[in-house]
């Protein structure tokens, strides 16, 4: 099982764009695996799209992806021509992640999408997605989207795995249907295990296989107190968009403490099944965000992965 950490970077207009890239390069130099950017279309984050095209020109070694781009409120067609030129711009480094979000999600209401099949308008979505990416011809009739004509050019430099997020039942069973690897949210471990168990039941059934180093979960992260205010602020914010019913798992994925700490979450997962890791640096300033990161970089990963 290959094991590699990757971090989160879903950084908003509160950051100044030197010190952005200032921290990218920190993470290109440092060995952190990939970058990944959520999609919240509403708020101050940046488009993940724009942001993942800048990441092509400014990096030559990490990988980045979506975590996790929402398809019901885009048109498949031109994500998937986004996605072609990315990954050709970045030879071949692009890892997308996709999700279909909650219905109180402020971006439905924003774009004018029907909440109510924006699982079934993403299952479409990633299938013809798929086929615009590997195919010549394609032909495609479905309940909310068709296309007749070619495939997307150019070509990705090698198959483009597309993941899922997402730990409902209807998550599992799109992973199952239609993804290459599962990439779960704010999961404890043994929320996370169960769920690969889930996938891995559904895809007994579907007759397809998922490679067994291809699930993985984002974890919010600061070595620190678990009692410095900005992990307080962090909980606040994910609560604010979480049911009651998640809340405790959320709780319980919060890599937080000393390095030893962050390490055996991390050691919990890996045994629980998950081998990638998202990490979300909790930090206020510039400075903090840079020193977070060096310290994952120093003291963690050479704990956890495998090179």
């Amino acid at each position: 099982m290959s094991i590699r950490i990757g971090i989160g970077g879903s950084i908003g207009s509160q950051l100044a764009p030197a010190d952005y890239w200032r921290w990218i390069d920190l993470c290109e130099d440092s060995g952190i695996d990939s970058i990944w950017h959520s999609d919240q279309l509403v708020g101050e984050t940046l488009e993940p799209l724009a942001m993942l095209a800048a990441l092509a020109a400014r990096t030559s070694r990490m990988r980045f992806g979506t975590n996790a781009l929402v398809l019901s409120f885009r048109d498949p067609v031109v994500t998937a021509k986004q996605f072609a030129t990315i990954d050709y711009l970045s030879g071949g480094r692009l890892l997308p992640v996709f999700g279909v979000g909650r219905a109180s999600d402020p971006w439905f209401a924003a774009t004018g999408t029907d909440t109510r099949s924006r699982g079934a308008r993403a299952n479409e979505a990633i299938a013809l997605i798929r086929m615009l990416l590997e195919r010549d011809e394609v032909s495609f009739s479905g309940t909310h989207y068709r296309y007749e004509g070619p495939g997307i050019y150019p070509r990705p430099a090698k198959p483009m795995p597309l993941w899922i997020g997402g730990q409902s039942a209807a998550a599992v069973k799109r992973t199952a249907l239609l993804g290459d690897g599962w990439l779960g949210g704010l999961t404890a471990p043994d929320e996370a295990g169960a769920t690969r168990r889930h996938i891995e039941a559904a895809l007994a059934e579907t007759g397809r296989t998922i490679d067994d180093d291809h699930f993985g979960v984002t974890l919010p992260m600061r070595i620190g107190s678990p009692e410095d205010p900005s992990v307080a602020r962090m909980r606040a914010r994910f609560y604010a968009r979480m049911p009651d019913d998640e809340k405790a798992g959320m709780m319980r994925s919060f890599a937080v403490g000393s390095e030893e700490d962050v390490i055996a979450l991390l050691r919990q997962h890996v045994a629980a099944g998950m081998s990638k890791f998202v990490m979300i640096p909790i930090a206020d300033t510039p400075d903090d965000l840079l020193e977070q990161t060096r310290r994952l970089a120093e003291a963690v990963l050479p704990a956890i992965e495998d090179r």
